[in-house]
């Protein structure tokens, strides 16, 4: 079905109409929806794992690993919670509000959302949002990526068979599409992407001054910074690894690494080392390895892998058929280059060496360019991590290790500045889907004159001192 301004318009009413009926706000229904939820993608397992092996050429263990198995975890850290984070708080007004003593804080729904996932993890950055989204007690339209044309497909069945459509919807579609729902007077938005469009859904959102939540890449990449007293060989696993999922296309991914020029070569023979050792001497033959989402992508693989031909030191190939490109280090990169201002997206891999001793002058540069998403360092200086993971502004890190950060129970996932605005996962998730409502609750006798005219004269004096008291 082709979706059309006045179609768009008819699932957000019906969806406010839903939302008005009250059946959202109780929370025991809220959690019997989100363990349907959950039980919908174990039953659609396999369905989905195709699609992501179709869209992303994914290997089952990494779709799970990588989708759907964080799904499972997110529902189940959100069922275990729930109760306790939508409970009332109740809080002492004050003596300035004398007699009327207690109010409560309501952890409201904002009521209809629209959550516009990517391509790159399509299945969980549509329906781990959805979570957070149910979680708070809201309807949902979910609007899927195009390049992603398989997972969407199985992600339109899924919801339809698990919901109806007043309540959870998915509409697909291109830009065209999506300006639609924009045009739309939505209550949350909740937008994964790149800091480009985010500014268009945020200009979209201020017509309606709709509250947004903005989950981005971060314009200038994440930096990995590796110390001389780094163990190269723990650092060349784990980076290798992390570069390798998902063939680089991951928001929290690695876009260049500053190595310490007094390590630099051994480090780099490590690195080359892990990529052969894990995905083999050709990723781009090997099944396992992830393709490209589109052929674009692969071309500009290649055009910058032929402007940076002659510092090319390890792989460079690819099979524009099967859309794959393998893991390519470029080095040496002067941190003024092109290549490292912008967020790649994919498998190159930039190395920027420096003096070990001059690390200041790369988180000065770091400091200096639009916050990333991510950032990681490894070192065998714990107190020089501590003092760069609490003084650079980023969205969220390691220290001696990759991504997993992410993977934890209890802290939330986002970005700041153009990587990104708002916070989920877990309780985060939840607030980030409802809005606190204070309501004082008054009494009718004991009712105190102060806040009451006269101000002046002896009855104005008296207010005054039993203002100031009232202040302690």
């Amino acid at each position: 079905m082709a979706f059309t301004q006045e179609k768009v318009h008819g699932v957000v009413l019906k969806q406010r109409e839903f939302f008005k009926s009250g059946k959202t706000l109780d929370v025991k229904w809220r959690i019997a929806q989100l363990k349907k939820l959950k039980q919908a993608v174990i039953d659609n397992q396999k369905l989905l794992e195709e699609a992501l092996r179709e869209d992303l050429g994914r290997s089952n263990t990494e779709a799970y690993l990588c989708d759907l198995g964080p799904i499972i975890v997110e529902v189940n850290e959100i069922l275990h919670g729930l109760k306790r984070w939508a409970r009332p708080e109740n809080h002492f007004s004050g003596l300035m509000c004398f007699p009327s003593m207690r109010t409560k804080v309501y952890k409201m729904p904002y009521g209809v959302s629209l959550i516009i996932s990517p391509f790159n993890f399509p299945i969980l950055l549509t329906l781990g949002v959805l979570a957070a989204s149910i979680s708070g007690g809201n309807t949902a339209v979910l609007k899927t990526s195009s390049k992603s044309a398989a997972s969407t497909r199985a992600l339109k069945k899924l919801v339809a068979e698990t919901f109806p459509e007043e309540y959870v919807t998915v509409i697909d579609g291109g830009h065209d599409v999506a300006d639609m729902c924009l045009d739309e007077r939505f209550d949350k938005i909740f937008y994964t992407g790149s800091p480009a469009v985010a500014k268009h859904v945020l200009e979209k959102a201020s017509h309606n001054l709709t509250s947004v939540a903005l989950e981005l890449g971060g314009e200038t990449g994440n930096w990995c910074i590796v110390r001389k007293d780094a163990d190269l060989r723990d650092a060349a696993r784990k980076i290798a690894f992390f570069k390798l999922c998902n063939a680089g296309q991951i928001c929290i991914n690695i876009n260049q690494i500053a190595v310490a020029e007094e390590v630099a070569k051994p480090f780099l023979e490590e690195l080359k080392k892990e990529f052969i050792r894990q995905i083999g001497e050709k990723p781009e033959e090997n099944p396992e390895y992830p393709k490209l989402i589109t052929e674009k992508v692969f071309e500009k693989c290649e055009k910058l892998t032929e402007e940076y031909c002659d510092r090319v030191i390890f792989g460079g190939t690819g099979d524009r058929a099967a859309v794959r490109f393998a893991p390519t280090i470029v080095y040496p990169v002067s941190p003024d280059e092109e290549i490292v201002k912008h967020e790649l997206f994919c498998p190159l891999l930039p190395v920027v060496p420096y003096k070990d001793a001059e690390v200041g002058k790369i988180l000065d540069i770091i400091a200096e360019r639009e916050h990333p998403l991510s950032m990681y360092v490894f070192t065998s200086d714990k107190k020089w991590a501590k003092k760069v993971m609490s003084s650079l502004q980023f969205g969220g890190g390691c220290v001696n290790e990759v991504c997993i950060h992410m993977m934890v129970k209890g802290v939330p996932f986002n970005g700041t500045g153009h990587s990104g605005m708002g916070a989920y996962h877990g309780e985060w998730g939840f607030r980030e889907f409802t809005h606190p409502q204070t309501v004082l609750f008054g009494k009718k006798r004991f009712n105190l004159p102060l806040r009451e005219h006269p101000y002046t004269g002896k009855a104005g004096e008296k207010k005054m001192k039993l203002l100031k008291l009232f202040e302690k």
